[in-house]
């Protein structure tokens, strides 16, 4: 017999931890933490990392699990979180995956192809012609590959690399996700987050708020001070890479929070986007209008896992 395992998805800043928090609590569960961002440690304010008290009473896995100079693929992602899961369910309890990550759950329920590893040099040259002509990348994804280009946002410098090292590394086109393996052994309740969009803006817009107060930039400060050069890949994320800028003299911090409240908000678009696209074609999510920490939202969702786990 297949076992639960339940994803809590959404954009940014709708309630996700929260709402796993109460549900793990009510379940028995532990919490499998698939953001591509709280893997680091170090990089705690400017994720939205759970504090400290939150994953004592509920175990979290992969969260603080990486340091910053650690590159991190998908399918490395994948194969973590499937081991994690694995021994979850051998314990007897129910494995909750939660974030924002689209990419790195598509890697962990349905798989990825046989992909070659990355080529540092080849990166360094795709970096270098970005930096010159900004939007050359995706141009030339474009031109190579359109299929692959047109499931990638333009500004996603980071997706748009890897397609056309993938691409150039292996003269052929990238490979279909039908090449994959899914997670197998387990049936899914996937639950996803979203919240009215002129309230989500005004959560995005406290969030970011409260993070600069709360001293994001001296968290930057801090890692900087530690070694770091700031090329590492998450000064590259929301909110890093503002509070970088301010430090090395291009923003003031109002520049920089509201840079990042806009750049926020067009993330959770391209998340919602994914999560009710590209991420659902393989299976059906309960939606909730809301967020995660609504209480109206929590004793849906409460009823909803309750049916499940019954079967």
């Amino acid at each position: 017999m297949d076992r639960p395992l339940i994803a809590i998805v959404g954009p940014t800043a709708s309630g996700k931890s929260a709402l796993a928090l109460h549900l793990a609590s009510a379940f028995l569960g532990e919490i499998v933490s698939c953001d591509a961002l709280q893997l680091y440690r170090g990089f705690d304010i400017g994720t939205a990392k759970v504090p400290a008290d939150g994953r004592a009473r509920i175990p979290h896995h992969l969260i603080d699990a990486l340091p910053p100079q650690m590159s991190f693929s998908a399918g490395e992602y994948a194969r973590a979180a499937r081991e994690i899961i694995e021994e979850i369910t051998l314990r007897g309890h129910v494995p909750f995956v939660v974030g924002g990550s689209g990419f790195y759950l598509r890697a962990l329920l349905y798989g990825l192809p046989s992909l070659p590893g990355r080529d540092e040099l080849l990166r360094k040259r795709l970096s270098a012609r970005e930096l010159r002509r900004p939007g050359s990348l995706h141009k030339l994804l474009r031109r190579l590959e359109p299929s692959a280009a047109a499931r990638i946002h333009p500004r996603d410098v980071q997706k748009t690399t890897r397609a056309l090292e993938i691409r150039l590394l292996t003269r052929s086109a990238l490979p279909p996700p039908s090449m994959a393996g899914s997670l197998e052994g387990f049936r899914l309740l996937q639950i996803g987050l979203s919240p009215e969009r002129s309230r989500l803006a005004e959560a995005i817009s406290a969030r970011t708020r409260q993070m600069f107060a709360a001293g994001l930039v001296d968290e930057v400060r801090n890692l900087l001070s530690q070694g770091l050069s700031g090329d590492e890949k998450p000064f590259q994320s929301l909110g890093y890479k503002q509070a970088l800028a301010c430090i090395r003299g291009q923003l003031t911090v109002e520049q920089a929070v509201e840079s990042t409240e806009i750049e926020t908000r067009q993330y959770s678009k391209r998340q919602l986007t994914w999560f009710r696209g590209t991420a659902t074609q393989q299976n059906q999510t309960s939606w909730a209008t809301g967020f995660g920490s609504d209480p109206e939202v929590m004793e849906m969702c409460l009823e909803m896992v309750r049916k499940f786990l019954k079967g």
